[in-house]
Protein backbone atom coordinates (compact mmCIF):
# COMPACT_ATOMS: atom_id res chain seq x y z
CA UNK A 1 0.00 0.00 0.00
CA UNK A 2 1.28 3.46 -0.93
CA UNK A 3 0.22 6.91 0.27
CA UNK A 4 -0.04 9.75 -2.23
CA UNK A 5 -0.20 13.45 -1.39
CA UNK A 6 -2.02 15.87 -3.70
CA UNK A 7 -1.95 19.66 -3.96
CA UNK A 8 -5.31 20.86 -5.26
CA UNK A 9 -6.86 24.06 -6.59
CA UNK A 10 -10.53 24.61 -7.33
CA UNK A 11 -13.23 27.11 -8.15
CA UNK A 12 -15.91 26.20 -5.63
CA UNK A 13 -18.74 28.14 -7.27
CA UNK A 14 -20.69 25.18 -8.63
CA UNK A 15 -19.88 22.68 -5.88
CA UNK A 16 -21.43 21.91 -2.50
CA UNK A 17 -18.12 22.35 -0.70
CA UNK A 18 -15.18 19.99 -0.29
CA UNK A 19 -16.77 17.09 1.56
CA UNK A 20 -18.52 14.11 -0.03
CA UNK A 21 -22.27 14.81 -0.28
CA UNK A 22 -25.13 12.35 -0.72
CA UNK A 23 -27.51 14.69 -2.52
CA UNK A 24 -25.06 17.17 -4.04
CA UNK A 25 -21.62 17.19 -5.61
CA UNK A 26 -18.58 18.00 -3.49
CA UNK A 27 -15.03 18.50 -4.73
CA UNK A 28 -14.02 15.30 -2.94
CA UNK A 29 -16.69 13.34 -4.86
CA UNK A 30 -15.33 14.52 -8.19
CA UNK A 31 -11.68 13.70 -7.43
CA UNK A 32 -12.55 10.29 -6.00
CA UNK A 33 -14.49 9.43 -9.16
CA UNK A 34 -11.51 10.55 -11.26
CA UNK A 35 -9.22 8.33 -9.19
CA UNK A 36 -11.60 5.40 -9.79
CA UNK A 37 -11.47 6.01 -13.55
CA UNK A 38 -7.67 6.11 -13.35
CA UNK A 39 -7.06 3.11 -11.06
CA UNK A 40 -10.23 1.02 -10.84
CA UNK A 41 -9.96 1.38 -7.04
CA UNK A 42 -12.60 2.90 -4.77
CA UNK A 43 -10.34 5.39 -3.04
CA UNK A 44 -11.24 7.60 -0.08
CA UNK A 45 -9.58 11.00 -0.21
CA UNK A 46 -8.72 12.83 3.03
CA UNK A 47 -8.44 16.62 2.82
CA UNK A 48 -6.55 19.03 5.05
CA UNK A 49 -9.74 20.97 5.69
CA UNK A 50 -13.34 21.31 4.61
CA UNK A 51 -14.46 24.27 2.57
CA UNK A 52 -18.11 25.29 2.24
CA UNK A 53 -20.25 25.69 -0.84
CA UNK A 54 -18.88 28.52 -2.96
CA UNK A 55 -15.49 28.67 -1.20
CA UNK A 56 -12.36 28.28 -3.32
CA UNK A 57 -8.88 26.82 -2.86
CA UNK A 58 -5.44 27.58 -4.23
CA UNK A 59 -3.67 25.35 -1.73
CA UNK A 60 -5.85 22.46 -0.56
CA UNK A 61 -3.90 19.32 0.35
CA UNK A 62 -5.22 15.75 0.43
CA UNK A 63 -3.91 12.21 0.69
CA UNK A 64 -5.08 8.74 -0.29
CA UNK A 65 -3.84 5.15 -0.18
CA UNK A 66 -3.52 3.03 -3.29
CA UNK A 67 -2.02 -0.13 -4.74
CA UNK A 68 -1.51 1.56 -8.10
CA UNK A 69 1.99 1.69 -9.56
CA UNK A 70 1.58 5.19 -11.00
CA UNK A 71 4.68 7.16 -9.87
CA UNK A 72 4.02 9.63 -7.08
CA UNK A 73 5.00 12.64 -9.16
CA UNK A 74 2.77 11.69 -12.12
CA UNK A 75 -0.70 11.64 -10.58
CA UNK A 76 -1.47 15.28 -11.33
CA UNK A 77 -0.65 14.74 -15.00
CA UNK A 78 -2.80 11.61 -15.17
CA UNK A 79 -5.76 13.31 -13.48
CA UNK A 80 -5.75 16.47 -15.62
CA UNK A 81 -7.75 15.09 -18.61
CA UNK A 82 -10.29 13.42 -16.30
CA UNK A 83 -11.12 16.31 -13.98
CA UNK A 84 -13.41 19.23 -14.93
CA UNK A 85 -11.85 22.62 -15.64
CA UNK A 86 -12.90 23.97 -12.23
CA UNK A 87 -10.73 21.43 -10.38
CA UNK A 88 -7.00 20.91 -10.85
CA UNK A 89 -4.45 18.76 -9.05
CA UNK A 90 -1.34 20.92 -9.43
CA UNK A 91 1.16 18.60 -7.77
CA UNK A 92 1.56 15.10 -6.36
CA UNK A 93 4.12 13.06 -4.45
CA UNK A 94 4.44 9.74 -2.69
CA UNK A 95 4.66 10.27 1.05
CA UNK A 96 5.18 8.30 4.24
CA UNK A 97 2.23 6.27 5.52
CA UNK A 98 2.37 8.32 8.72
CA UNK A 99 1.50 11.52 6.83
CA UNK A 100 -2.07 12.76 7.33
CA UNK A 101 -3.34 15.72 5.31
CA UNK A 102 -5.43 17.01 8.21
CA UNK A 103 -3.66 15.93 11.39
CA UNK A 104 -0.10 16.56 10.16
CA UNK A 105 -0.90 20.16 9.18
CA UNK A 106 0.93 22.85 11.17
CA UNK A 107 -0.73 25.99 9.78
CA UNK A 108 -3.51 26.98 7.41
CA UNK A 109 -3.75 30.22 5.51
CA UNK A 110 -6.99 31.72 4.26
CA UNK A 111 -7.67 34.89 2.30
CA UNK A 112 -10.93 36.83 2.23
CA UNK A 113 -11.28 39.26 -0.69
CA UNK A 114 -13.65 42.22 -0.96
CA UNK A 115 -14.28 44.40 -4.01
CA UNK A 116 -14.52 47.93 -2.64
CA UNK A 117 -15.66 50.16 -5.50
CA UNK A 118 -19.29 51.06 -6.21
CA UNK A 119 -19.67 48.92 -9.35
CA UNK A 120 -18.21 45.42 -9.28
CA UNK A 121 -17.20 43.97 -12.67
CA UNK A 122 -19.04 40.71 -13.43
CA UNK A 123 -15.77 38.77 -13.61
CA UNK A 124 -15.33 39.28 -9.84
CA UNK A 125 -18.78 38.15 -8.75
CA UNK A 126 -17.79 34.56 -7.91
CA UNK A 127 -14.51 35.44 -6.18
CA UNK A 128 -15.19 38.51 -4.04
CA UNK A 129 -17.69 39.97 -1.65
CA UNK A 130 -18.85 43.46 -2.60
CA UNK A 131 -18.71 46.25 -0.01
CA UNK A 132 -17.77 49.84 -0.77
CA UNK A 133 -17.11 52.95 1.33
CA UNK A 134 -15.03 51.03 3.84
CA UNK A 135 -12.83 52.84 6.33
CA UNK A 136 -9.86 50.51 5.96
CA UNK A 137 -7.83 52.38 8.56
CA UNK A 138 -10.50 51.68 11.18
CA UNK A 139 -10.49 48.03 10.14
CA UNK A 140 -6.72 47.83 10.39
CA UNK A 141 -6.74 49.48 13.82
CA UNK A 142 -9.15 46.79 15.08
CA UNK A 143 -7.09 43.83 13.86
CA UNK A 144 -4.94 43.51 17.04
CA UNK A 145 -8.11 42.65 19.00
CA UNK A 146 -8.23 39.28 17.25
CA UNK A 147 -4.57 38.28 17.31
CA UNK A 148 -3.32 35.66 19.74
CA UNK A 149 -5.23 33.09 21.75
CA UNK A 150 -8.91 33.74 22.49
CA UNK A 151 -12.15 31.90 23.07
CA UNK A 152 -13.78 32.50 19.68
CA UNK A 153 -17.19 31.01 20.44
CA UNK A 154 -18.84 34.29 19.38
CA UNK A 155 -17.09 33.97 16.01
CA UNK A 156 -18.33 30.59 14.86
CA UNK A 157 -21.66 29.52 13.44
CA UNK A 158 -24.16 28.50 16.09
CA UNK A 159 -24.72 24.79 16.55
CA UNK A 160 -21.14 23.81 15.72
CA UNK A 161 -20.35 20.67 17.79
CA UNK A 162 -16.91 21.79 19.00
CA UNK A 163 -16.08 21.24 22.70
CA UNK A 164 -13.10 23.61 22.73
CA UNK A 165 -13.63 26.99 21.06
CA UNK A 166 -10.22 28.46 21.94
CA UNK A 167 -8.00 29.14 18.95
CA UNK A 168 -4.77 31.07 18.35
CA UNK A 169 -4.81 33.46 15.42
CA UNK A 170 -1.15 33.92 14.50
CA UNK A 171 -1.53 36.44 11.70
CA UNK A 172 -4.23 38.72 10.33
CA UNK A 173 -3.11 41.16 7.68
CA UNK A 174 -5.05 43.71 5.64
CA UNK A 175 -3.73 44.25 2.11
CA UNK A 176 -5.00 46.91 -0.29
CA UNK A 177 -4.63 46.14 -4.00
CA UNK A 178 -6.49 48.75 -6.02
CA UNK A 179 -10.21 48.03 -5.73
CA UNK A 180 -9.50 44.74 -3.97
CA UNK A 181 -9.12 44.42 -0.22
CA UNK A 182 -7.58 41.20 1.08
CA UNK A 183 -7.67 39.92 4.64
CA UNK A 184 -5.07 37.18 5.17
CA UNK A 185 -5.47 34.80 8.12
CA UNK A 186 -3.02 32.24 9.49
CA UNK A 187 -3.59 29.76 12.34
CA UNK A 188 -3.13 26.12 13.21
CA UNK A 189 -6.89 25.62 12.95
CA UNK A 190 -10.10 27.61 12.66
CA UNK A 191 -13.63 27.26 13.95
CA UNK A 192 -16.50 26.83 11.50
CA UNK A 193 -17.00 30.17 9.69
CA UNK A 194 -14.50 31.91 11.99
CA UNK A 195 -12.74 33.70 9.13
CA UNK A 196 -16.01 34.86 7.57
CA UNK A 197 -17.39 36.15 10.89
CA UNK A 198 -14.19 37.98 11.88
CA UNK A 199 -14.21 39.52 8.40
CA UNK A 200 -17.87 40.49 8.84
CA UNK A 201 -17.00 42.14 12.15
CA UNK A 202 -14.15 44.12 10.59
CA UNK A 203 -16.44 45.15 7.73
CA UNK A 204 -19.05 46.37 10.24
CA UNK A 205 -16.32 48.45 11.89
CA UNK A 206 -15.19 49.73 8.49
CA UNK A 207 -18.76 50.81 7.69
CA UNK A 208 -19.12 52.59 11.03
CA UNK A 209 -21.86 50.20 12.15
CA UNK A 210 -19.83 48.78 15.03
CA UNK A 211 -17.22 50.11 17.40
CA UNK A 212 -14.11 48.07 18.24
CA UNK A 213 -15.29 47.97 21.86
CA UNK A 214 -18.27 45.85 20.79
CA UNK A 215 -15.99 43.41 18.98
CA UNK A 216 -13.89 43.12 22.14
CA UNK A 217 -17.03 42.51 24.17
CA UNK A 218 -18.04 39.75 21.75
CA UNK A 219 -14.66 38.11 22.34
CA UNK A 220 -14.78 38.57 26.11
CA UNK A 221 -18.40 37.47 26.62
CA UNK A 222 -18.71 34.94 23.80
CA UNK A 223 -22.06 36.26 22.57
CA UNK A 224 -22.62 35.60 18.86
CA UNK A 225 -25.06 38.49 18.28
CA UNK A 226 -22.43 41.00 19.38
CA UNK A 227 -20.10 39.99 16.55
CA UNK A 228 -20.54 40.94 12.92
CA UNK A 229 -22.39 39.02 10.19
CA UNK A 230 -21.09 35.96 8.39
CA UNK A 231 -19.66 37.17 5.09
CA UNK A 232 -20.71 35.34 1.89
CA UNK A 233 -18.64 32.31 0.89
CA UNK A 234 -17.36 33.40 -2.51
CA UNK A 235 -14.81 35.83 -1.06
CA UNK A 236 -12.99 33.07 0.82
CA UNK A 237 -10.05 31.06 -0.50
CA UNK A 238 -7.95 28.40 1.22
CA UNK A 239 -4.52 29.64 0.17
CA UNK A 240 -2.09 27.18 1.70
CA UNK A 241 -1.61 24.35 4.19
CA UNK A 242 1.82 24.16 5.82
CA UNK A 243 3.51 21.04 7.16
CA UNK A 244 6.57 20.55 9.34
CA UNK A 245 9.79 20.75 7.36
CA UNK A 246 8.03 21.77 4.16
CA UNK A 247 8.77 24.96 2.27
CA UNK A 248 5.97 27.22 1.09
CA UNK A 249 4.73 26.38 -2.40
Amino acid sequence: MRRIKLWIQYDGTDYAGWQVQENATGIQNVIEEALFVLTGERIRLTGAGRTDKGVHALGQVAHFDTNSRIPGDKWHYQLKPILPDAIRVIGSAETDLSFHARFSAQKKRYRYTIFTEAIRPPMYRHFTAHVNRLDTEAMEDAIPLFLGKHDYRAFMSSGSPVPNTCRTLDKLTLIRNGALLHLDFEAESFLYNQVRIITGTLVAIGLGRMQPAQAKRALDEGIRRLAGPTMPPQGLTLMEVLYDGEEER
